[in-house]
């Protein structure tokens, strides 16, 4: 008879399966509430996702009933006893790298909204490709309820996706806001069933995970830059980046399977 293995303290659990790595926030205690190790942990576990050639899709996803409700709290009190204590350190040392990384890795992010995503929490989602949220999932900006402007990104990513009004709103007069509702404002993707919410993450990362890797960052670098640019300059980039990717052998193996009517086979090179 096998013995029960112990639950797995680790703040930051990483898994790599055909192609996917899976980093999944472990405080579910805490509901993943983010304090300086699982900051840490996150940034070095993200770091070696987006260098190792072996992972062509990641997915950010948390244990237990929360995705992760951003700040640790408890530990801010604690440090709020220091003079020296800023969040603008954690904000620059953590989230600033944390999000950078899961907006610009030259492959593709999703985030797995198995419940509530709140403050950084939110925004580390809302830096990510694709969302997709479990039904009974929530979202919420949280920053004002606490008397804080917004971080990791946020500002940059919900009025590009909600607009500069709605997402205004958000920000100010922080809610939960409802899987099915995010879904009309954009914020998510996809909404589905509690009980399918694994199996369809991981039929999503896993078509990532077989797709044209270099073509997928490239076209994350390409939205990125365009954001920001005007038409010439974006044009410029997108021939960069054409000419990058038509050199590829993910290109050459896509036109030859067209040509012969069979499915192309990616190595994401």
């Amino acid at each position: 008879m096998t013995s029960p293995q112990p639950p797995d303290d680790r703040p930051v659990v990483v898994e790599t399966s055909d192609g996917v790595a899976w980093v999944r926030l472990n405080r579910p205690e805490a509901m993943n509430s983010l304090n300086l190790a699982m900051k840490e942990a996150l940034l070095a576990a993200l770091r070696e996702a987006a260098d190792d050639p072996a992972v062509r899709c990641v997915v950010l996803t948390g244990t237990g009933r929360a995705f992760c409700v951003g700040q640790d709290l408890k530990e801010h009190v604690q440090s709020l006893a220091s003079a020296d204590s800023t969040l603008a350190t954690t904000v620059t040392d953590h989230y600033n790298p944390i999000v950078t990384l899961l907006a610009t890795m030259n492959k593709p992010v999703v985030a797995a909204l198995g419940g509530v995503a709140a403050g950084a929490g939110l925004s580390f989602a809302l830096a990510c490709d694709v969302r997709i949220a479990a039904e009974g999932a929530g979202l919420n900006t949280s920053f004002a309820g606490i008397a804080l402007s917004c971080d990791s990104g946020a500002s940059w990513t919900l009025p590009r996706l909600v607009g500069p009004a709605r997402a205004k709103e958000l920000l100010m007069f922080p809610r939960t806001v409802p899987a099915e509702e995010a879904l009309s404002l954009g914020l998510v993707t996809r909404v589905v069933p509690a009980a399918d919410f694994e199996d369809a993450v991981r039929e999503l990362a896993t078509t990532l995970a077989q797709g044209p890797t270099l073509a997928y960052g490239s076209i994350r670098r390409a939205v990125a830059v365009s954001s920001g640019a005007d038409l010439a300059t974006s044009l410029a980039h997108e021939a960069q980046l054409m000419e990058l990717t038509g050199r590829s052998a993910d290109h050459r193996a896509a036109v030859d399977a067209f040509l012969a009517k069979e499915k192309p086979a990616y190595t994401g090179t």
